[in-house]
């Protein structure tokens, strides 16, 4: 089978066990993504891998996925933020800001207001919140509708008050 053929396929499997994590068919997802990561290993598929770990409380399974997408492709900016939100979710708030801030540098990442946001949530959760609000507005100016970041901003403004 020639690369491109395998390259292909593995998507083509991906897709099918990004569905599966949708509907939260998690044990099907981690099978399909598997599948797909053994015909042919892309960044997106161990992410989603990593990302039904997630959804299974293994950070630190979760955390290696990523390790492993960044090392498939190291500008794919997904791998980075999860990496900084499973960290997060282990109260592990300072050593997420790193992450967060290479999801932001990385050319391959559409979803930029949600490192910003998350950056916020990092700072407010560290007490720092000039700078907390500076990425929350951001985040904001990215997607005027990213609700979450909204809520986040009015929250943390009537904190400071």
């Amino acid at each position: 089978m020639s690369d491109e053929i395998a390259r292909q396929q593995a998507l083509i499997i991906l897709e099918r066990a990004d569905r599966f994590r949708t509907r939260g068919e998690i044990a099907d997802a981690m099978l399909t993504y598997k599948r797909s990561l053994a015909v042919w290993p892309t960044a997106e598929a161990y992410v989603g891998l990593g990302q039904t770990d997630g959804m299974t409380s293994r950070q630190e399974d979760a955390i290696e996925c990523c390790q492993k997408a960044i090392d498939v492709d190291p500008t794919y900016g997904n791998a980075y933020n999860d990496i900084g939100i499973y960290l997060t979710e282990s109260n592990r708030w300072q050593e997420a800001i790193p992450w967060f801030e290479k999801a932001l540098k990385a050319t391959r990442y559409e979803a930029r207001e949600q490192a910003l946001f998350n950056l916020g949530r990092a700072y407010t959760r560290l007490g720092q919140y000039a700078t907390a609000l500076r990425y929350l507005d951001q985040s904001i100016a990215v997607d005027p509708f990213h609700r979450p970041a909204i809520w986040a901003k009015f929250a943390l403004l009537a904190k400071m008050n």
